[in-house]
C-alpha cells in the first residue's frame, strides 16, 4: 500500500500541475489561493485585452480560483 501512494506521488511530481486557465499540467507558475496558473496563462492574463474574447474565457476559467476558508 505504501509502494503504492509513493509511487503516484511520483507520477504526480512529474506531471506537474494542473492548470485553473488552460488545464494543461505544466511545471511552472504561481500559487493563488488554492489554484494553479501557469506561466503562460500568467502573461496572457496580464496582456489580454478586454474586448479580446480570450478575456472572456480567461475570466471565466478564473471564476474557479476559490478562497480558502480559515478556521481559527
Amino acid at each position: 500500500m505504501e509502494v503504492e501512494m509513493v509511487e503516484s506521488a511520483a507520477a504526480r511530481k512529474n506531471v506537474g500541475e494542473i492548470c485553473v486557465v488552460c488545464e494543461q499540467p505544466r511545471f511552472k507558475g504561481i500559487h493563488l489561493y488554492t489554484s494553479f496558473i501557469c506561466t503562460e496563462c500568467e502573461r496572457d492574463i496580464t496582456a489580454t485585452d478586454t474586448k479580446d474574447p480570450k478575456y472572456t474565457f480567461i475570466i471565466k476559467q478564473l471564476k474557479k480560483v476559490t478562497t480558502p476558508e480559515i478556521y481559527s
